[in-house]
């Protein structure tokens, strides 16, 4: 199933999102060639990352839950797990 990944940072999270980001970034690409993370984006305001937008493709919760315990800005207190939202969508066929 196909989810929009929705996650802000905690306040004062900018120094632990730059230290866990070559693990982040790491991870996401691995997950991308495996076809479950679609695209990745920070949230951008007034030039700071302050969040993260996922598209992703888990074929089950198991597996989601199963990235969220191994994403390093959830291990790392990055995101705000209060305000994370996964929503279902569908997206747009390429062909």
């Amino acid at each position: 199933m196909q989810y929009l990944v929705i996650a802000y940072d905690n306040d004062n999270a900018l120094e632990r999102r730059l230290e866990s980001r070559a693990a982040h970034v790491e991870g996401t690409r691995k997950l991308m060639s495996d076809g479950k993370i679609i695209n990745a984006a920070a949230l951008v305001e007034d030039d700071v990352m302050v969040g993260s937008t996922l598209l992703v493709d888990f074929d089950t919760d198991e597996e989601i839950d199963e990235w969220l315990e191994n994403e390093p800005y959830v291990k790392n207190n990055v995101w705000n797990m209060d305000e994370f939202q996964i929503v279902p969508i569908k997206l747009l066929p390429k062909n």
